[in-house]
């Protein structure tokens, strides 16, 4: 038979993600591509002990249905949380519990956009959000990312068309360059969403791994306008798998929101939510963070000792001051492609194309994302050594 498929999916492609890690089924093949926590970061013990509990104490509330916004005693902690670094205002906020922050942000494409409204995002982003937003026929523009954030001109020459209904930021270590945008950045693209009337989706899901430097105030936390809408999820700080995540917004937008979920999926796993909210409560949530903190510290540093013993001299790349990713451009004029190809097919190691984070896979880039936290210290080191002879055999010292 010949299907023919609506127009919500027909132009979204597969994940070239995806299609990467199909090599990784190769023993031989050295993953760099991933984005998982890594697997020594997970509190397998703890959320052990927390499951049996939950199961012989009260297991009716773990299976039974419940409430679309959120299990009320996890809603109310990270609200209170929130309330208090400045990023929650009872008065005018409200928050709903979301399978992961890919469900959050997908919702907030869903209940502003209509066909053909534009989404501004940095250039490049976070693939699964890019899909999430076209599943909805909107228009994306991609906004060159700079070292401290977005060109904020021009995000403004697309903000005076008065077609844009949101501005998607990564602003703290961005999946896929690890980069983070300045306060000046910060305040900049605020200001201007506020002038032009749209709604800011910060989405924030490394936030919490920081290894080194200082945090910079969140946009949420500027926010006296209702313009900005914040995702955060557990899936980097406690396990993916729960996909338990949440977002801030003002009450209007969340109420909307509500209604999508109880038409989506009802609820989020409510058990995985009871566990979180235990988790919070029962264990030291400080120390957690900073063991996660020293992990990837290690990881990450390990990676760029590694880069820059072994790549070539005319490989660029940025020094992340937290979450997962490193990003790397080959020389102008390069075949990214074919470096990427010869990476897995000669070398056995796996990266990320960096067209896979553009707005179209046609916009040109010379990039490539490396990922450390993923990958045993052991192949880090053999995978960078793999790939500085290929970027010298490419590019010379």
């Amino acid at each position: 038979m010949n299907y023919k498929f609506s127009e919500k999916v027909s132009h979204i492609q597969a994940s070239a993600i995806r299609e990467i890690l199909k090599f990784t089924s190769d023993p031989e093949v050295i993953s760099l591509a991933a984005g998982n926590p890594a697997p020594e970061a997970f509190p397998v013990k703890e959320i052990t002990r927390i499951s049996n509990e939950i199961f012989n104490e009260d297991p009716i509330l773990a299976l039974q249905y419940s409430l679309s916004e959120g299990y009320t005693p996890l809603r109310d902690l990270l609200k209170k949380d929130l309330e208090a670094k400045g990023e929650f205002d009872p008065e005018s906020d409200e928050l709903i519990i979301t399978s992961g922050a890919q469900q959050a942000n997908a919702m907030i494409a869903k209940v502003l956009c209509d066909p053909d409204d534009i989404i501004c995002c940095e250039a490049p982003s976070f693939i699964g959000s890019l899909n999430a937003f076209k599943s909805y026929n909107v228009c994306l523009k991609g906004i060159t990312l700079e070292e401290d954030g977005m060109n904020l001109a021009e995000l403004e020459d697309v903000l005076k068309t008065g077609k844009v209904k949101v501005i998607y930021v990564i602003a703290n270590f961005q999946n896929p360059t690890g980069l983070t945008t300045s306060l000046e950045k910060r305040k900049g693209i605020y200001e201007l969403a506020k002038k032009y009337g749209a709604v800011i989706l910060e989405d924030n899901p490394y936030g919490d791994l920081r290894f080194d430097g200082e945090n910079i105030p969140s946009m949420k936390s500027m926010d006296k306008d209702g313009v900005v809408a914040y995702s955060r999820t557990f899936s980097k700080v406690l396990a993916p798998g729960i996909r338990v995540g949440y977002i801030s917004a003002p009450k209007e937008i969340v109420n909307k929101m509500v209604i999508c979920k109880q038409v989506d999926d009802v609820h989020t796993n409510i058990w995985a939510q009871v566990l979180a909210y235990r988790f919070l409560t029962e264990c030291d949530m400080n120390e957690h963070l900073a063991s996660l903190r020293k992990i990837y510290k290690h990881k990450c540093e390990l990676m760029l000792e590694q880069i820059e013993k072994n790549f070539s001299s005319k490989i660029t790349y940025t020094k992340p001051q937290g979450g997962l990713f490193v990003w790397c451009t080959l020389p102008e004029g390069s075949d990214m492609t074919s470096f990427c190809t010869r990476a897995v097919q000669e070398f056995k190691v796996a990266v990320v194309p960096g067209n896979a984070f553009m707005v179209s896979e046609s916009d040109k880039t010379a990039s490539f994302r490396l990922n450390f936290s993923t990958p045993t210290d052991e192949q880090l080191i053999a995978g960078c050594e793999k790939l500085g002879r290929l970027s010298k055999e490419m590019f010379g010292e």
